[in-house]
C-alpha cells in the first residue's frame, strides 16, 4: 500500500502544477505521501483512507491562513479615461496609458475586443488590473 500511496500523493502534486485549485490538490497529495509513511504502521486500507482525509483537513486548517486572500472587485469612483496602448483581445488583457502610467486591462464586457490607441472608459479595478469599456460602447457617461 505504500506504492499506491506515494503514486497518489505524487500524482495530485503534479497535478497541482498543471491545474492550479489553491493548493487543495497539492495538500491532499501531501496527505496522501504522509499515509504513505505510516502505511506499514496501519493495515487497513479503510483506515489508511481515514487517516489520509484527517491528515488532509488538518493541513487545509492550519495552511489556509498562508492562502493568498481573493483580490476584491474595487468600484472606482469616477469613470476615468485612458487610452490603450496595445489592443485588448475579447476575454484577454491589453495594455492601457492610465493617469500616466501603464496598467494591465481587460474589456468589462468578455465578448469585446478593444482595438490599439483606442479611448477607453475606466470603470472598476481588480487588484492591478483595470476593466475598461470603449468610449463608444459608454454613450450614457459623459467626459
Amino acid at each position: 500500500m505504500v506504492t499506491f500511496w506515494l503514486v497518489v500523493g505524487i500524482t495530485l502534486c503534479a497535478m497541482e502544477l498543471i491545474l492550479p485549485t489553491a493548493f487543495i490538490e497539492a495538500i491532499l497529495g501531501v496527505g496522501a505521501i504522509i499515509v504513505a509513511a505510516i502505511a506499514p504502521l496501519v493495515p487497513s486500507f479503510s483506515l489508511q483512507v481515514l487517516v489520509w482525509m484527517i491528515c488532509s483537513l488538518v493541513l487545509v486548517l492550519i495552511l489556509r491562513r498562508f492562502m493568498p486572500k481573493p483580490v476584491p472587485f474595487t468600484m472606482m469612483d469616477d469613470s476615468r479615461e485612458a487610452q490603450t496602448l496595445t489592443s485588448i483581445p475579447a476575454g484577454d488583457t491589453g495594455r492601457v496609458i492610465y493617469e500616466g502610467g501603464s496598467w494591465r486591462a481587460r474589456c468589462g464586457d468578455e465578448t469585446l475586443a478593444i482595438a490599439a490607441d483606442e479611448k477607453v472608459f475606466v470603470v472598476a479595478r481588480k487588484g492591478y488590473t483595470l476593466v475598461v469599456i470603449p468610449k463608444a460602447d459608454a454613450w450614457p457617461i459623459e467626459s
